[in-house]
């Protein structure tokens, strides 16, 4: 029997590699539900190669799709729209897997309601699990959902970790034998610029990634090094362990995905090649494993593996990462909403790239922490935050 997938996000860069790793299987996997929010073009190409029974785009494009689908002869693809739309494929009573690949905060409601649903969830959404951590894996464990982590660094402390490790009790406290988190980062594009260099860099050189090929957001996080502090909220919450216990190490050449210490002195790596398509297939088929075309990686030509320590003054964002879940409640929620909208007034170039943490610390210290009690509060502190650190924008001349 094949498995039914609804993909979250299929036109960007998580759901065409795990379109990739599919279509490798189709004796296994079918593409039931996606959604997209903007390339039509793209999207269209996608259902007529994998006919998937339900689309979800923004409401304002769902009339041009039908359009389009009719002149395809794709009419029996149902469209629903907007947030309700994604709930309603993310909870689908045919859907076995959901990729949850939508980025930012816009992707919480839907990867919530499939953990609700109790489905497989593959986790590339991390936003959504920052601003609504022990909300999620409650949800997850009342609801009998498997949460598997996407991010290739996230993946690898779980493939590194013993293999039951998430049915122990959630305590803060590392279990098993495990003593710390190693958790890495390549650094990003600027990893040795000067703090003077960095005043000047523009979207279009922090988009460009010495590694991965990712989206413009994601990619300025890696530059910020706000995407390392959003793993290590990520990592507290999907392995229940303190932040303390997570030490960020920066890999430049990313052959080291993470690793795991243990209390005997062993140090366990997962290690490969840069492509996210070996954590989608590991999450997809897991327990078992599945053969990709990413090929395996060759230790004779990777020469050297270098580790340093992150630069706090130079990227303060992970810094203020680890503070906002040290203070826990609703403060990684503020943290998440004010950099996607610092990010992107840098990427419409209204602020400077070390402004972006300056607009995350002050909204930080704006808006009053309290405690995440539900999803309601969380998405009202959520939106205060951005309507703050918008106005912080606009009063620095952005």
């Amino acid at each position: 029997m094949t498995q039914a997938v609804c993909i979250l996000g299929v036109t960007g860069s998580i759901g065409q590699s795990t379109l990739k790793v599919l279509e490798q299987h189709p004796d296994q996997y079918t593409v039931f539900a996606v959604s997209a929010y903007s390339r039509l073009d793209e999207l269209l190409e996608i259902c007529k190669k994998y006919h998937p029974k339900i689309v979800v785009v923004p409401n304002e494009k769902a009339f041009e799709l039908q359009q389009r689908f009719n002149q395809e002869n794709l009419k029996q693809i149902e469209i629903l729209t907007d947030e309700a739309g994604l709930i309603t494929i993310a909870e689908h009573v045919d859907v076995d897997i959901v990729m949850a690949a939508i980025v930012g905060a816009a992707g919480l409601l839907p990867t919530l309601a499939a953990v609700k649903a109790g489905k497989r969830v593959l986790l590339a959404n991390k936003e959504s699990l920052v601003m609504s951590g022990d909300i999620m894996m409650q949800a997850a464990k009342q609801n009998n959902a498997l949460l598997l982590p996407v991010d290739s660094e996230h993946n690898a402390i779980f493939q590194s970790l013993p293999h039951n490790y998430l049915n122990t009790e959630r305590t803060g406290q590392p279990q098993l034998g495990v003593s710390q988190i190693l958790l890495t980062a390549s650094g990003g594009p600027f990893l040795n610029h000067s703090l003077e260099q960095l005043k000047d860099v523009t979207p279009q050189q922090a988009c460009k990634h010495p590694n991965w090929s990712m989206g413009q957001k994601i990619s300025v996080d890696s530059a910020t090094l706000m995407n390392k502090g959003l793993e290590l909220i990520e990592a507290c919450h999907l392995f229940s362990i303190s932040e303390h216990f997570v030490t960020v190490v920066v890999h430049p050449q990313s052959i080291i995905h993470s690793m795991v210490q243990y209390v005997d002195g062993s140090t366990l790596a997962q290690m490969g090649n840069p492509d996210m398509c070996t954590p989608i297939a590991h999450a997809l088929a897991w327990p078992k494993r599945l053969a990709t075309h990413v090929p395996a990686l060759n230790l004779f030509e990777t020469a050297q593996l270098n580790f340093q320590s992150p630069d706090l003054v130079k990227f303060p964002a992970l810094d203020l990462a680890r503070q906002a879940m040290r203070a826990g409640g609703l403060a990684p929620t503020i943290l998440n909403a004010a950099n996607e909208i610092a990010v992107a007034a840098f990427l419409q170039q209204r602020i400077r790239f070390t402004q972006i943490a300056e607009v995350v610390e002050n909204t930080l210290q704006t808006v009053q922490n309290a405690k995440a009690e539900n999803i309601d509060i969380i998405l009202q502190t959520d939106m205060i935050a951005r309507q703050i650190a918008e106005k912080y924008i606009v009063g620095i001349g952005g």
